[in-house]
C-alpha cells in the first residue's frame, strides 16, 4: 500500500484495518502523532488527510486512498520555517503539558483553511480536541493570532 505522508511516498505492508496512528508511528516512526484514548474521544491522535482532521488511532490505513495526502505534525512546518499556527502556538505559550498539542496543532489548522477568520463559538464548536490541562483559552488566542498572521 502506498501512503503520502508529509509529501513523502511511503511503501508499507500493513493489513487494511491496522489505524493509520500505528502506520504512521510504529513503521514509519514519525512519533509526534500521540496515542492516547484509542476511542478517537480525545484527539491526540488527529492528522490530516486532505486537509481534513482525522483521529488517526481509530481510522483504518484501509480507508485512506493511495491518492491522499496525509500531514502529520512533522509535515506542518514548511522549509524549516514554523506554520502561522505553530508560531501563534509559541508566541501565546499555548501547552501546558503539550501531551495533545499535536493533535491541537493539526485541528487548529484544519479550521484556519476552512474558516479563515473563526469566531469563538466557531472554535469552540470545531475544536473538540481534548486538553486534560484546560489551555482552552490560550488555544483560542492562539488560533485568534494565526488568523490574523
Amino acid at each position: 500500500m502506498k501512503l503520502t505522508i508529509n509529501g513523502a511516498v511511503h511503501d508499507v505492508d500493513v493489513e487494511p484495518e491496522m489505524p493509520l496512528l500505528w502506520v504512521i508511528r510504529d513503521e514509519l516512526n514519525l512519533t509526534g502523532t500521540k496515542y492516547s484514548c484509542g476511542v478517537a474521544a480525545c484527539g491526540a491522535c488527529t492528522v490530516l488527510v486532505d486537509g481534513q482532521p482525522v483521529r488517526s488511532c481509530s481510522f483504518p490505513v484501509g480507508g485512506v486512498s493511495e491518492t491522499a495526502a496525509i500531514t502529520t505534525i512533522e509535515g506542518v512546518a514548511q522549509g524549516g520555517a514554523l506554520s502561522r499556527v505553530q508560531q501563534a502556538w509559541i508566541e501565546h505559550q499555548t501547552p501546558q503539558c503539550g501531551f495533545c498539542q499535536s493533535g491541537q496543532i493539526l485541528a487548529a489548522t484544519a479550521l484556519l483553511n476552512e474558516i479563515p477568520q473563526p469566531t469563538d463559538e466557531e472554535i469552540d464548536a470545531r475544536m473538540s480536541n481534548i486538553c486534560r490541562c484546560g489551555s482552552y483559552p490560550r488555544i483560542r488566542a492562539a488560533i485568534h493570532a494565526a488568523a490574523k498572521a
